[in-house]
């Protein structure tokens, strides 16, 4: 057999192995949401895109972004004092008052637990000096990270028009921030302790109801706003797998069913990936 012949051979061979695993997709994964995706976070490996690039309200999964932000540049033990403006924002709040002196590591945990907007206006204007400037290093961020079809206009996603992202920029800035130990440490929390300003305790409890309800679930945020409907960057661990799903204006009872439902499809395609060592294919949604 001539090297031509044999070179033809292996390319029918593995041309004919992805027909057979892709015939193993799952056909009828359909989510709710108006844009889903789902990321293989240690491959670097889409495994499935519904509307992935289009343009949508992040909601309070900003707060990812900006807690990687933060994260990154350190210092988490110094402390934060809070300012009038930290207090200026609504309506999910840790109840900050000028004056309140708390650690960074301390309002990340307010941040991404508690979905705390004016904790995002603390950390940024400690980080940055200023909001607006926190909000320039955080697109600088994104786009290093490849997320450039998103902007960012403040750290806590309350609705602005000009404040937008896909599920694939959401997807590649998550994975970004969960190499970081803190960050992952943070957003596996079900619950956490706060210390009041008076000095009395108060749980803060995770609002991504999968880290108790979903085997392997690992983080990471929620988010709501009218335009931005539900959203929910979730991520689970399974045999050395990690996947990271997005899932974008969705209802309330889909911002939990999309979630499962892309969990399940890609632990499924990894399961048979690993057992016939053939590569997957991405999953494409066409529905409505």
């Amino acid at each position: 057999m001539t090297l031509r012949q044999k070179l033809f051979s292996l390319a029918v061979l593995y041309a004919m192995s992805c027909i057979v695993f892709a015939q193993h997709l799952p056909k009828d994964v359909a989510v709710i949401a108006r844009s889903a995706t789902l990321l293989d976070s240690f491959a670097g490996k889409f495994l499935y895109e519904k509307a992935a690039d289009e343009r949508c309200f992040p909601a309070s999964t900003t707060k990812i972004l900006t807690a990687l932000v933060v994260i990154e540049a350190g210092g988490l033990d110094q402390q934060v004092v809070a300012a009038a403006p930290d207090t200026n924002v609504e309506p999910t709040i840790i109840g900050l008052r000028p004056g309140d002196v708390y650690t960074r590591r301390e309002l990340l945990y307010s941040l991404m637990l508690k979905s705390a907007n004016d904790a995002a206006l603390a950390l940024a204007r400690a980080n940055a000096g200023s909001v607006p400037e926190f909000c320039r290093r955080m697109n600088i961020r994104a786009r290093a990270l490849g997320a450039e079809s998103s902007n960012f206009v403040n750290p806590h996603g309350l609705h602005h028009p000009s404040h937008y992202s896909t599920a694939k920029d959401l997807a590649l800035i998550t994975r970004a921030a969960l190499e970081l130990p803190a960050f992952r440490e943070i957003v596996s929390s079900p619950y956490h302790l706060w210390r009041q300003p008076d000095g009395q305790p108060a749980q803060l409890v995770n609002r991504n109801r999968l880290l108790t309800h979903y085997p392997g679930c690992t983080g990471v945020k929620t988010g709501f706003t009218r335009r931005a409907g539900q959203v929910l960057v979730s991520s689970a661990l399974r045999d050395g797998v990690e996947l990271i799903s997005v899932v974008l204006n969705t209802t309330n009872t889909g911002i939990w069913k999309d979630s499962e439902t892309l969990l399940d499809a890609g632990f499924e395609i990894s399961s048979k990936t690993q057992r016939s060592g053939v590569n997957t294919n991405i999953v494409s949604s066409s529905q409505p």
